[in-house]
């Protein structure tokens, strides 16, 4: 079957949003791993790639908005190019909030740490990073409902975030010295758990896309 001029153009959207979500997904990946090894080295290229995020971001709105000024879509095709449009901010904001732990990352050097908190943001980091990737593989496949399975998944990020929080506040009241660090955390813990609701986005931009409807999941 012949494909429309619109149908091959919409595809190569798909793919560099894809591979733009991929390199975010990498990000946060880093990120985590540079604040809980405390690798400022890393941190550095997290936040110099962050540009790489930004590029992506900027080359998929043209391309959209040239589709739409081109092609002149209706119905479900403008639709799908809607939703590369505002799926692509939301996961530039993901690449923002890993770029500001890396930040933070640089800023922690030869403050007084609390392990046990920083296992568990690594664990978070974890659950952050697998919703994002699950988040992408259902935007890719159209999967409308595991997009719902997904989105549930923000509750685990949403209690990981409660409980470190909880952590923190114990830690700094049985050792003062780690209040610079506290205040680091509290920043890192909210970074992820924005990250987690932006990726639960992702998947209410699928039910979108395949309903017509603007769900909040």
């Amino acid at each position: 079957m012949l494909r429309t001029p619109f149908e091959e153009e919409l595809e190569k959207l798909h793919n560099q949003f894809y591979a733009m979500g991929t390199e975010v997904a990498g990000q946060i990946t880093k990120t985590v791993r540079a604040f809980v090894s405390h690798d400022r080295q890393l941190a550095k290229e997290v936040i110099e790639n962050d540009e790489e995020v930004n590029n992506y971001e900027t080359k998929l709105e043209q391309k959209s908005l040239e589709i739409i000024a081109l092609q002149q879509p209706v119905s479900a095709d403008l639709r799908n190019v809607i939703t590369v449009l505002k799926a692509s901010s939301d996961v530039e904001r993901m690449g923002d909030h890993a770029s500001a732990i890396a930040k933070a990352t640089i800023r922690m050097k030869g403050e007084v740490r609390l392990l046990e908190v920083e296992t568990e943001i690594k664990a978070m980091g974890k659950i952050v990073r697998n919703m994002v990737e699950e988040a992408l593989e259902v935007y890719l496949n159209g999967e409308e409902n595991r997009a719902y399975e997904v989105a549930a998944s923000d509750e685990i990020v949403d209690n990981y975030f409660r409980d470190i929080q909880n952590l923190v506040v114990d830690g700094i009241r049985h050792n003062p010295d780690t209040a610079f660090a506290g205040k680091e955390y509290f920043q890192v813990l909210m970074y992820l758990e924005r990250i987690g609701d932006y990726a639960r986005n992702l998947c209410e931009w699928v039910v979108y896309l395949k309903s017509g409807k603007i769900v909040e999941l």
